[in-house]
């Protein structure tokens, strides 16, 4: 049996793989392994549960609710709340742990189930497949007074907004800000908390009906924000994902302002204000090398890991870090979250434009990106790339051609049969050649 939880919990289509019933099994087993602490005292744990605006979440959240209240847990009905909103609350009101349904910027008919450990921390592999080995095993079904009861958290909004608020170091006065919820689950708690800070706003994707979530809106469709921003005269704009775990930019001109570009305004701005531990920023593989050339003009150090949010959050704890992020605009601040948050992200990038009095245009380009070019070999048999030869020796050329003024990247994909191949330069036709000479190579060697 493959494994079920993926790289960021358990997700698929809703009604297809994820379905009522595996919904609520899912629930009971997580009960046993992540509430086994107070259930052995005899004590009911107690969790929070928060879903994006999707349609189906109306219903595999009752069935999560009923799954975890009939194996004697208390669950706090959080409703519509972005999944950084959700870890938070877990600490905050001392719950056992949290789920959250959603699948982030995923389309509207899939969906997903993220469990959080106590504190608002994700799971390790090993607790998921505890959860998954104990699905093989009988329910625990409590009887009468001990099972669990399912109440709505009525003020987790607010203090979810009272805590971001809480983390402002400048005020937004005087900025006109344009906010793209992606009609997913920000969509009531950014305009507000972007408000409450002294912003101008205007919102657009913020009207969810539960089909319409990411559909041409969001962090993975920029143009109506670019639009919006320009059309308003705006400071800046912000794009959410569905589940507002990520956050991207757009500066006054309409130009991307990107994970990278982000974390390196805040690096930055941390290191000015004493507050970026040992001068390091973790990062993963992925990021621009025009991001680690000018932190480390700055004297900031980038920590690299693999892709993915948890290796990042592994590394941070590893090292005590305070910041970390993607590419894709998954940024941590471990002072704040136990996750990436894409409206503390907006806040904070807007308040360096706030406090600077600089365009984010001029905060952002302190980073020069070099031109990047990536291509998905498809068909190939991605588990030798690192071990043939030919593979290896063409890398190695392409490396000492670029020697320090770009990089070579072959990842194998970790869902599909491919190979993906990424070169940087300094210019967009050199970055193109290499890269097209590594992936005739990387076809003619591990086409399957």
């Amino acid at each position: 049996m493959s494994r079920l939880f993926g790289t960021d919990g358990v997700r698929g289509l809703a009604n297809g793989l994820l379905t009522a019933e595996l919904a609520l099994s899912l629930a009971q087993a997580a009960a046993v392994v992540l509430g086994h602490d107070q259930m052995s005292e005899g004590k009911r744990p107690r969790a929070v549960l928060a879903r994006d605006p999707r349609a189906s979440g109306e219903f595999i959240g009752a069935a999560v609710a009923a799954g975890l209240a009939s194996a004697g847990v208390d669950v706090y009905d959080a409703g519509v709340l972005p999944t950084p909103a959700t870890a938070f609350l877990i600490a905050d009101l001392g719950a056992d742990f949290g789920v959250m349904i959603s699948a982030s910027h995923n389309p509207a008919p899939d969906n997903g189930i993220k469990f959080f450990a106590r504190g608002g921390q994700k799971l390790a592999d090993a607790v998921e497949d505890a959860i998954e080995e104990q699905l093989q095993h009988d329910a625990f079904r409590p009887v009468g007074v001990d099972v669990g009861r399912i109440q709505r958290f009525s003020d987790a909004e607010d203090r979810y907004i009272v805590h971001l608020l809480g983390t402002m170091p400048h005020r937004l006065d005087g900025l006109k800000i344009v906010l793209d919820c992606a009609n997913g689950a920000a969509s009531g708690c950014s305009p507000q908390v972007f408000t409450d800070a002294g912003a101008a706003v205007t919102v657009i994707g913020a009207d969810p009906d539960g089909l319409n979530i990411n559909d041409g809106v969001g962090s993975t469709h920029l143009e109506k924000l670019q639009e919006m921003v320009l059309s308003t005269g705006a400071h800046l704009g912000i794009a959410h994902d569905g589940d507002a775990d990520r956050c991207l930019a757009v500066d006054h001109e309409g130009h991307v302002i990107d994970g990278d570009q982000i974390m390196a305004v805040l690096a930055l701005a941390q290191k000015e204000a004493g507050q970026l531990k040992d001068n390091v920023l973790v990062a993963t593989v992925m990021s621009n090398l025009g991001l680690k050339i000018a932190l480390r003009d700055a004297g900031i150090t980038i920590r690299e890991t693999a892709v993915g949010d948890r290796y990042v959050l592994e590394e941070m704890r590893r090292g005590d870090y305070s910041l970390g992020g993607e590419q894709s605009g998954h940024v941590i601040f471990s002072e704040f979250a136990t996750t990436g948050d894409g409206l503390l992200t907006g806040l904070q990038l807007a308040a360096q434009v706030a406090k600077t009095g600089k365009p984010l245009r001029d905060l952002a380009g302190a980073m020069m990106k070099l031109p990047q070019v990536m291509v998905n070999v498809k068909d190939v048999d991605k588990s030798r790339a690192a071990i043939v030869p030919a593979v290896k020796a063409a890398v190695a050329k392409a490396e000492a051609e670029l020697g320090d003024t770009g990089r070579v990247l072959l990842r194998p994909s970790g869902t599909e049969q491919l190979v993906r191949v990424m070169v940087e330069a300094a210019d967009t036709a050199t970055a193109q050649r290499i890269c097209n000479e590594l992936v005739d190579v990387v076809r003619a060697e591990l086409s399957l």
